[in-house]
């Protein structure tokens, strides 16, 4: 008689709903977390509201990392979390062009404001601000710098930090406004280019996690390994500042 291996099954693997911001890092960390502890976490990316709303209409997610706190707070008011949620890791903002792009990269985004307005630039890539919040720390930008309305007509809306990154950098956009961690990432450091945003022109965007009610014992586990040196470290090379509390 044929006696099976003990395996996991893919049911017996809790699920995450991740904003596409961290991705990369993510995917690290919790290859670091099986390496380290033998439990295994699968991860679902998207944009923040979007995954806020499949929570709220019952997906079987068992932890949520939003890309602001605003998502989280409205979980929590909707009692579907185990508490108020904790702020893992600070966000910033990059600029991005393809690496052979003649576009000029400033801090003011003088050189954006300057290819707007002779036709160089057409297609300028943010996350959706509707429900992505690298989309709506985008738009910040955009407005401080009196940018929005000339690079309205313009914007190439990804669906969430992810492809808006994705835009930015494969041609679909001429440059954009992403997630810096995103930026970070080796794939795209090969072809693209990048400045980092100045913080105060947009939001804090404060990378905030939190259990839902469903929550066991593996997510828990990972829920603290997030808070651990090693996640600490990765999170801090992909751009991420850590607030020490």
């Amino acid at each position: 008689m044929l006696l099976s291996s003990p395996m996991i099954m893919a049911t017996d693997v809790p699920v995450i709903a991740a904003a596409a911001s961290v991705k990369f890092a993510l995917q690290e960390i919790s290859e670091a977390f099986q390496l380290d502890t033998g439990k295994r976490v699968r991860i679902s990316y998207g944009s923040s509201g979007n995954l806020t709303r499949q929570i709220q209409q019952g997906a079987p997610f068992e932890l949520f990392l939003s890309a602001n706190t605003r998502y989280v707070a409205e979980l929590e008011r909707r009692q579907k979390t185990l508490g108020p949620g904790t702020v893992y890791a600070l966000g910033r903002v990059a600029l991005l062009t393809s690496k052979n792009s003649s576009l000029l990269l400033d801090e003011q985004l003088n050189g954006i404001k300057l290819a707007l307005q002779n036709g160089q630039l057409q297609r300028f890539a943010i996350a959706n601000p509707e429900h992505a919040p690298y989309g709506i720390a985008a738009r910040d930008i955009l407005q401080k710098l009196n940018l929005w309305v000339l690079a309205q007509p313009h914007l190439v809306l990804g669906e969430n930090a992810a492809q808006a990154a994705q835009f930015a950098s494969s041609g679909a956009a001429q440059a954009g406004l992403i997630a810096y961690s995103l930026a970070l990432a080796p794939t795209l450091q090969q072809r693209t280019r990048y400045l980092l945003v100045p913080e105060n022109l947009h939001q804090p965007l404060q990378q905030t996690m939190v259990l839902l009610n469903n929550a066991g014992d593996t997510v828990k586990s990972f829920f603290l390994y997030l808070q651990q040196d090693k996640a600490r470290t990765i999170l801090t090379r992909y751009g991420y500042t850590i607030p020490y509390r």
